[in-house]
């Protein structure tokens, strides 16, 4: 088995997910002693809102969602996450 890295500190979760997406995580964790977990009754939390929106952009998010074959209301979870991130 090789030395570890030391896993950095991490300022928020963005910064840890870029982290993540650059670095090869073998070289910081050892995966020959990782544990199976499950989780078989946890749910994600979503509150429902109401929102307006003008009936041309309801339809072009559907017509969209269909192409992409997935939920119109997945699609526009999708969007408003991407716009937040940016």
């Amino acid at each position: 088995m090789h030395h570890l890295k030391p896993i950095p500190a991490f300022k928020n979760e963005i910064e840890e997910r870029n982290f993540w997406q650059t670095h090869d995580s073998t070289e910081y964790v050892d995966y020959s002693h990782v544990e199976n977990w499950k989780f078989p009754n946890l749910k994600l939390t979503s509150k429902p809102i109401t929102i307006r929106l003008p009936q041309a952009l309801i339809d072009r998010v559907k017509i969209k969602a269909h192409q992409m074959d997935i939920p119109y209301q997945a699609l526009i979870k999708q969007l408003i996450f991407e716009g937040i991130e940016k």
